[in-house]
């Protein structure tokens, strides 16, 4: 039986500017809009950075508070994933407290890596430390690798008994100092994390760019899913500024038609993420 697939869409992302993507979702009540956009074109669960209202990237717990608040009021059945990396060089304790509000997920960021221009730091303590954290407040971690020494690593985390099995793990793609979205680094990626980890195993990728379409049409025919949205990129085709994050959504629903890959609902996705993690933890 194939995987229905799961799309989860980035509606914001921590380095996109209005004067990259006018139509960028700052404010709550603009990231409850997208939201609910993006639900309606297919997607069921929302990667969630926040802005303050100048557009600064910020992890403080209340603007946390506000979006999801918000998003819930228009869409209160979609799964929200907040994003514990925040921007590149917030300090730790800042990047984990909006888990206080226990979303359904949250991301969990498997090492540290060149970032363009800068260093994206992931301490293994502190790794191991957000773990047991997404432990004890029963949240599902997305375990997200940018290349194969992150996917050693997070063999080792679920041998150490840090993160549980099933994992739900995503392969980003196409950030300078990671792996790029060439089709052979996520069959490797793939082989490997098939040799290792078992066969309940969901996974995603999210490419940058240029890289999106291909990547996620390699990941439909594989039977991964699919991250899109303006934090990943802001072209829904060469040169053409995409005018909402649903046209992304929209763009991967026509895919995954052609290849005749059935699209997670609301409750499939609940159902084969959070249900079946929180049914191996009791």
């Amino acid at each position: 039986m194939t995987t229905p697939l799961i799309i989860t869409c980035a509606i914001t992302g921590a380095e996109t500017t209005k004067e990259h993507q006018p139509n960028l979702p700052i404010t709550p009540k603009e990231q409850a809009k997208a939201a609910k956009e993006a639900v309606k074109a297919g997607a069921t669960i929302i990667h969630l950075h926040v802005r303050e209202d100048d557009g600064t990237p910020s992890q403080r717990l209340e603007r946390f508070e506000d979006s999801i608040s918000a998003i819930r009021t228009l869409v209160p059945e979609v799964l929200i994933q907040i994003s514990t990396g925040g921007a590149v060089g917030v300090p730790f304790d800042e990047r984990i407290k909006p888990l206080d509000l226990r979303p359904e997920m949250a991301s969990l960021n498997m090492g540290t890596m060149n970032f363009g221009d800068d260093i994206f730091y992931n301490h293994p303590k502190d790794i191991e430390r957000l773990a047991v954290v997404l432990k004890e407040k029963d949240i599902v971690p997305e375990l997200e690798v940018y290349d194969i020494g992150m996917l050693e690593t997070t063999f080792q985390y679920v041998k150490k008994g840090f993160i549980n099995e099933p994992v739900f793990l995503q392969f980003v793609l196409g950030v300078p100092g990671g792996m790029s979205g060439d089709e052979r680094n996520l069959r490797h990626a793939k082989a490997l994390m098939d040799s290792e980890l078992g066969p309940e195993t969901h996974w995603a990728v999210a490419a940058v760019g240029r890289w999106q379409l291909p990547v996620m049409t390699q990941a439909i025919k594989l039977g991964g899913h699919v991250r899109v949205g303006f934090e990943d990129n802001i072209f829904l085709s060469k040169g053409v500024l995409a005018k909402s994050n649903a046209d992304f959504v929209d763009q991967v629903v026509h895919i995954a038609k052609e290849h005749n890959r059935p699209v997670a609902t609301l409750e499939q996705t609940r159902k084969m993420v959070v249900d079946k993690q929180h049914k191996c933890l009791q």
